[in-house]
């Protein structure tokens, strides 16, 4: 298993740093944020290090997504969300500020501001047609 020692996560991993920790496997470790969006925002990541989601390998990357799949039924089942965000950020521009591959899993609870702090990021309006399709054409290119 990889790690960077300078690297935040790494260091919670290997028990160098406190963390309330909720879930852990061979491949993963789920704790709490402690900066939380909502009650029960946990953060999964996986035990070797990887930057981000162009960084990590596939084992790694399934194994964090069953595990945030398992958090996020407890989040509704525990505690009663209403519904969960899955949210990753790759890069800086994305505002991905601790460069460990990491999923926040974020309960929402509809109508108790006291508990959910999380809004959407940008105004949902219809697109250029056109220009969807220019940028679609793109995407389906393999490089």
């Amino acid at each position: 298993m990889t790690s960077e020692a300078d690297c935040l996560f790494c260091r919670i991993v290997a028990g160098e740093l406190p963390s309330t920790r909720i879930d852990e496997d061979e491949r993963t470790l789920t704790f709490m944020d402690i900066n939380p969006a909502s009650d029960g925002h946990a953060l999964v990541i996986p035990r070797a290090h990887a930057v981000d989601l162009h960084d990590i390998s596939p084992e790694d990357l399934t194994a964090c997504t069953v595990t945030a799949q398992r958090v996020a039924g407890r989040a509704v089942k525990q505690l009663g969300a209403d519904g969960v965000n899955l949210l990753n950020c790759a890069g800086e521009a994305a505002w991905q500020t601790v460069f460990h591959f990491h999923i926040h899993v974020v309960p929402r609870f509809r109508g108790e501001p006291s508990r959910d702090s999380l809004r959407l990021p940008w105004t949902p309006a219809p697109g250029d047609p056109a220009r969807i399709a220019a940028v679609a054409e793109l995407l389906r290119q393999t490089p």
